[in-house]
C-alpha cells in the first residue's frame, strides 16, 4: 500500500534528480577566470578543452566572448580553447584610461601568459584581427599563426583624420540609431532574425564613451609596424560582402592567405557555424602543420 509519506519521498527524489540533470546540462564545461592586463584592467576569459595548438578567440568591436560559443563547443574536443572578453566588453573591467589597439593586444597576451600557453593560434574577428597582430608582437615564440575572421580586407586602406573625426562625431550624437544601422548592415538578407536582433542589442547597449573611443583607435590604427615585427603566417576567413585584396596584402605580408565564404555577412561564424567551423578546421590544420 502506497503511503503519503512514500509518495512525498519519491517526489523529492525525482526533483533532486531533475535538479542534478539541470546542473549537468546547463553548467559551463570549463571555468571562467580572470587576470589583470598590464594597465590593471581585469580581463575575464573562458577556457576549456585540451590539445595543441591552443586556440585563443578574440571578439570584435562591441561584442564579447559569448559570440564564439559555437566555436568553443566544437574545438574544445581537440584543442585548448580560450575566449576572451576584451577590456570594456562583456564582464571585463572598463576603467582603462587610454583605449588603443596595442592595449587590447596586451589583454590577450596577459591571458596567454597566465595560462602558460606555449603554442597558440590567435583567431580574431573584425577588430580582433588587428588586436591579434598586436598580441603576437608581445608573444614571440608562442604564436604559430594568426587567423582573421572577416578582417584584413586591405592592409593598405586608410581613413583620414577628418573622416575619423566626422564619423565619431556623428555616431556619438546618434549612438543607438547609428549602432542599429551598423549592426543590421552587417547581415545579408534572409539571416535568422533572432541572430540579427542579438547583435543589434549588443551594439546598441554598449557603453557609448568606450565604443567611440575604441572606434577612433581602430580607425587610426596602422598595421605596418606589427606586420614587420610579426613573423608568423597570417590567414583570413572572410565573407564576400567586401572584397579582400589578397595580392595587395601579400606585398605587406608575404605569408597572407585567404579563404572566402560566399553568401554571408560580417558575422559569418554566427550565420553558418557548421560551415565556418569546417573552414576554420582546415585552416588550423594547415597552420599547425607549417604549410
Amino acid at each position: 500500500m502506497k503511503t503519503a509519506g512514500g509518495n512525498a519521498r519519491r517526489i523529492a527524489a525525482a526533483t533532486a534528480v531533475v535538479a542534478l540533470l539541470a546542473v549537468a546540462f546547463c553548467a559551463p564545461r570549463g571555468p571562467d577566470r580572470a587576470v589583470d592586463s598590464p594597465d590593471g584592467v581585469t580581463i575575464v576569459y573562458h577556457i576549456e578543452g585540451k590539445g595543441s595548438p591552443a586556440l585563443v578567440f578574440v571578439h570584435g568591436w562591441n561584442c564579447d566572448r559569448s559570440y564564439w560559443r559555437d566555436q568553443v563547443a566544437y574545438f574544445a574536443r581537440t584543442h585548448t580553447v580560450v575566449a576572451i572578453d576584451l577590456a570594456g566588453h562583456g564582464e571585463s573591467g572598463s576603467e582603462r584610461k587610454f583605449w588603443a589597439i596595442p592595449a587590447f593586444g596586451a589583454d590577450v597576451a596577459a591571458v596567454v601568459k597566465e595560462e602558460g600557453l606555449k603554442r597558440v593560434l590567435l583567431v580574431g574577428h573584425s577588430m580582433g584581427g588587428e588586436i591579434s597582430l598586436e598580441a603576437a608582437r608581445l608573444l614571440p615564440g608562442r604564436v604559430v599563426g594568426i587567423i582573421g575572421v572577416d578582417t584584413f580586407q586591405d592592409f593598405a586602406a586608410t581613413i583620414s583624420p577628418e573622416e575619423i573625426a566626422s564619423a565619431v562625431t556623428y555616431y556619438r550624437a546618434n549612438f543607438k540609431t547609428a549602432m542599429e544601422m551598423i549592426a543590421r548592415s552587417m547581415f545579408p538578407w534572409g539571416v535568422d532574425p533572432s541572430l540579427v536582433e542579438r547583435v543589434v542589442r549588443g551594439m546598441t547597449t554598449a557603453n557609448p564613451d568606450i565604443s567611440m573611443a575604441v572606434m577612433e583607435a581602430l580607425f587610426s590604427y596602422r598595421p605596418e609596424r606589427a606586420l614587420r615585427d610579426v613573423r608568423v603566417p597570417i590567414r583570413v576567413i572572410n565573407s564576400d560582402h567586401r572584397p579582400t585584396n589578397i595580392a595587395g596584402n601579400r606585398k605587406m605580408a608575404a605569408s597572407f592567405g585567404a579563404r572566402i565564404m560566399t553568401g554571408h555577412g560580417h558575422f559569418l561564424f554566427l550565420e553558418a557555424p557548421g560551415e565556418f567551423n569546417h573552414v576554420l578546421e582546415q585552416t588550423i590544420a594547415e597552420l599547425a602543420l607549417g604549410r
